[in-house]
């Protein structure tokens, strides 16, 4: 037996190894597809004014400074979990009340802290941007953020 390996050999590995990675391939990204469809969200509450409030999201660019879900910019909280930080799951109104509330002492003036913008949201923005947040925290997200402090 020849302990060459031929070029016909080496040839047939190559393509072999490289159809058999490529079926791997196209079955993990029709599973990652099909994970985010059907589990991590849930398309079907998704209203028109989550929808507003993603534009309110991206009309102010604030994923500039937050991260949401672990994608943005690290300059301020992640607020992928501040729905339920701010205690929306028991009190609604309380979170929407806290956000509106939020937004309208900003900037908050205090020494030394970075300052978020005041963006000057209408009751309407702030209830759809509320909206919005509320849709997001009940993304399955395999426990990120890593805790409760975003």
């Amino acid at each position: 037996m020849s302990e060459r390996l031929t070029k016909t050999a080496a040839r047939n590995v190559f393509y072999g190894g490289s159809a058999f990675f490529f079926a791997i391939f196209i079955g993990l990204t029709a599973h990652s597809h099909l994970y985010m469809k059907n589990v991590s969200t849930n398309e079907a509450t998704l209203t028109e004014s989550v929808a507003r409030g993603k534009r309110i999201w991206e009309r102010n660019s604030c994923i500039n400074c937050h991260t949401l879900l672990g994608e943005g910019a690290y300059f301020a909280p992640e607020l992928g979990n501040v729905w339920k930080r701010w205690g929306g799951d028991a009190d609604p109104e309380g979170a929407r009340e806290m956000l509106k509330a939020w937004m309208a002492a900003q900037p908050s003036g205090i020494e030394g802290r970075r300052q978020m913008p005041q963006f000057n949201l209408t009751d309407q923005e702030v209830r759809d941007l509320a909206d919005f947040l509320e849709w997001t925290s009940k993304i399955n997200t395999q426990k990120w953020p890593p805790n409760d402090a975003g």
